[in-house]
């Protein structure tokens, strides 16, 4: 985060957005830092296993999420993504406080006024803000000097845009519909 306010205060708004990613956050502190990022998509899984261990269900959004999000970063680390550090930081907000809130409810020390809708909002906002970085991009590219890729805005775009979706349709079942007519619908 420190570095993406500092290029948000030091740099125009393009630049923050086309800048070449190897001087604007890739390498030094913050290299590191998105490097990690990086990497812990994949104990991100462990997750998952442990949704089927204890024999919950899985739905579509939790599989669909991790694996995209793991082929996303990845690609978007090696095609050099000058909107990475946007995403980022985003991720590594949400995610400080959803597995913080993950903690608590498993050590039964969750406090009485969290609920578990302000974590699916805060990814609700952190799609939006995705959707809006991926348009704000489309502007720039083929701008003189952007380095915005095309094919990696579009999977950014196709990547936010379906989490969008699901993640409002997850919302809207988990907290809006009947406990008995969530089920309605489904085959076993």
């Amino acid at each position: 985060m420190p570095q993406l306010l500092h290029n948000l205060h030091s740099y125009s708004i393009q630049d923050a957005f086309c800048n070449d990613p190897e001087s604007a956050f890739a390498s030094g502190s913050s290299g590191l830092w998105t490097q990690l990022f990086i990497l812990s998509k994949f104990p991100e899984l462990i997750d998952t296993l442990f949704i089927i261990v204890h024999k919950k269900p899985l739905i579509f959004l939790h599989w669909y999420h991790h694996i995209t999000v793991l082929l996303y970063c990845w690609y978007g680390y090696i095609s050099s993504a000058p909107t990475g550090l946007f995403f980022v930081v985003m991720n590594y907000g949400v995610h400080a406080v959803m597995y913080g809130y993950y903690f608590l409810m498993a050590s039964n020390m969750k406090p009485k006024w969290v609920k578990g809708a302000f974590i699916t909002v805060a990814q609700i906002g952190q799609m939006i803000a995705g959707v809006a970085i991926t348009m704000t991009s489309f502007y720039y590219y083929g701008t003189e000097g952007c380095f915005i890729k095309r094919e990696n805005n579009l999977a950014a775009f196709l990547m936010y845009g379906s989490y969008l979706l699901l993640f409002c349709q997850f919302f809207f079942k988990r907290y809006y519909l009947p406990k008995k007519s969530r089920g309605k619908g489904k085959k076993a």
